[in-house]
């Protein structure tokens, strides 16, 4: 990044209110040990996002900035710069502009005027060049989407296959590289990060090894390997993970991190014995997805303002509720991010801390040290919080102390298993939480379940027909003849969206994933319902009245939306009620 400007970035930073006179003292010591110019240290450290740095610097240099993941690729302008240029020189080509014979190049720093003359030399006389400053891990990350990976799994499997592989030397430091198998397994998770798999599957069977990425929710089977292949490969991935590679009869967990793209990716590693050998599941922590901003969840309007003002309340506990695998964690993360301030103590226990977030005090549960959840609010309730994240309610104590927590001043969030906001009451009746003390102490619940996002590039319109009404909730379709003034508005023909199919989103019809959320606010009224142990209809029924949505409603609005379809809410939220 660049930093030769007519005001130092650091203290334009300064200027602006961005980062303080220590944190830029901290960053100017890390420069000392580092080579790593100081915008770059400055988002290594946590203290500015790349965003910020990179309009600071175009403010500063009065050149044009941009975001690359918004931008579209042109494939003329790909053929200019070969990619070994664009990873040595850190850009990117953009755009060639036929009519003014002007390339648009991304760079990581507009002010490398070696690496301008070495491209103008290098292209066809009489092409002008115009730098466009971006950060420096999109122009990675656009270098492996669209060049292609460096590391090729067919051809280092032909590798292994043709020629002798030397698998004592697998753990030698020194020619670590030179191993096919090593770079077999750094190539397989780089393709699984670069498909924003969630998990990655190796599942060994009688005579083959299956591979298999969970993708947007559902697994995919990627590759077919001999069985020959996973003994060495599951050494390899105990050595990255620190486990035991002499233990197979015993399962075992451990952590991998590892830099793709110019970003850091970790792995939740775990092995489990089975009849065939160990199978071996890995779970992606991309730190960049887990963080999503509270207003990019999908929520409307009215629900986002509402689940504010559940935010903003200073005491009382927060659940958000889901299967595993529904995006709690990321509703959670995203919470506190947004309420993360100096002005604010936010103390997690978790298990374990899945992404590192600055100034939040995270620590991971050690039943071994007997740092369970229930132990570790207590502990936490001497460090001066004002806000607690507790990971999960499992039993009667972790919820007791969590509402002390609420009780004693502090606002509590945490997740709870359950299928429905409403159902939320009960599970805490079971766990064995008094109606008394949950009365006035839970601010909301959230509960939410993850769809697939509809191929925007690919997906078909048609019109909804009976049953797809009947779902939808809307009258049946007006006779085309009758007047206006003879049906309900919505008894007109309403188009909504079925999956396709196409390459850019591996003929799934489905690219990405959203939530579904439902938000129950507590009231006075509902308070006053569990005191005296209502029931579910009862309560369900009180909160309609004050304006609650479920999850189903939630469904239908994005269906009508046209960003996802009745078959894939169907497939998370029970649909048979509508049809009653």
């Amino acid at each position: 990044m660049a930093e030769q400007a007519k005001l130092p970035l650091g203290k334009q930073l300064i200027q602006k209110g961005v980062i303080s006179e220590d944190q830029l003292r901290i960053a100017l010591i890390e420069q000392k040990r580092t080579p790593e110019p100081l915008g770059r240290l400055l988002i290594t450290l946590g203290f500015v996002t790349e965003a910020t740095v990179r309009e600071a610097l175009s403010e500063n240099l009065h050149q044009q900035s941009a975001d690359l993941s918004s931008l579209v690729v042109d494939a003329i302008a790909l053929k200019l710069i070969p990619k070994e240029v664009a990873k040595r020189y850190r850009v990117f080509p953009i755009v060639y502009e036929r009519d003014k014979d002007n390339l648009i190049l991304a760079m990581a720093d507009t002010s490398n005027i070696v690496a301008l003359d070495q491209i103008s030399a290098m292209l066809v006389k009489g092409i002008s060049i115009t730098p466009l400053l971006v950060n420096d891990s999109d122009i990675s990350r656009a270098i492996d989407q669209y060049y292609g990976f460096e590391l090729s799994i067919d051809g280092i499997l032909l590798e292994i296959e043709t020629g002798e592989v030397n698998y004592q030397s697998m753990g030698a430091v020194s020619d670590e590289y030179s191993q096919p198998m090593v770079r077999l397994i750094d190539a397989l998770l780089a393709d699984a990060v670069q498909n924003g798999a969630s998990d990655i599957h190796f599942e060994p069977e009688q005579s083959f090894l299956r591979i298999r990425y969970r993708i947007d929710g559902i697994l995919r089977q990627i590759r077919s390997l001999h069985k020959s292949y996973w003994p060495a490969m599951v050494v390899r991935l105990k050595v990255v993970s620190n486990m035991n590679i002499a233990e197979s009869r015993a399962p075992q967990d451990g952590r991998i991190s590892i830099k793709f793209s110019g970003r850091q990716i970790d792995f939740r590693a775990s092995a489990q014995p089975t009849t065939h050998g160990e199978n071996f599941v890995l779970r992606v922590l991309d730190r960049q997805k887990g963080l999503v901003p509270l207003d990019a969840l999908g929520l409307a309007d009215a629900e986002l303002a509402r689940l504010k003002l559940m935010i903003a309340r200073p005491d009382g506990v927060i659940l958000v509720t889901g299967p595993t695998g529904s995006g709690k964690t990321t509703t959670l993360y995203s919470i506190l991010n947004h309420i993360n301030t100096e002005s604010v103590n936010i103390m997690t226990l978790e298990d374990p801390v899945e992404y590192p977030m600055t100034m939040i005090r995270q620590t991971s549960i050690n039943e071994s040290a007997k740092m369970g959840f229930a132990d570790g609010i207590r502990s936490m309730m001497r460090q001066d919080p004002d806000v607690i994240l507790v990971g999960e309610v499992r039993d009667k104590e972790t919820a007791e102390m969590a509402f002390a927590a609420a009780m004693t001043g502090h606002q509590v969030y945490t997740t709870l298993h359950t299928n429905s906001a409403i159902g939320s009451i009960s599970r805490l009746l079971d766990i064995g939480i008094l109606p008394d003390v949950m009365a006035g102490n839970i601010i909301g619940i959230v509960a939410q379940r993850l769809v697939r996002r509809l191929c925007p590039h690919c997906r078909t319109a048609h019109t909804a027909d009976a049953v797809e009404r009947r779902l939808l909730g809307l009258a049946p379709q007006r006779d085309e003849h009758a007047t206006s003034g003879d049906a309900d508005a919505d008894a007109g023909a309403v188009t909504i969206y079925r999956a396709q199919g196409c390459e850019r989103c591996a003929h799934q019809g489905y690219k990405g994933r959203m939530a579904l959320i439902e938000l129950l606010k507590m009231t006075p009224e509902l308070d006053e319902m569990v005191a005296r142990r209502a029931s579910s209809r009862e309560l369900k029924n009180a909160a309609r009245a004050a304006g609650f949505h479920a999850l189903v409603d939630d469904g239908v609005r994005r269906v009508r939306e046209g960003a996802t379809t009745l078959d894939e809410v169907a497939r998370v939220v029970d649909l048979t009620d509508r049809l009653a």
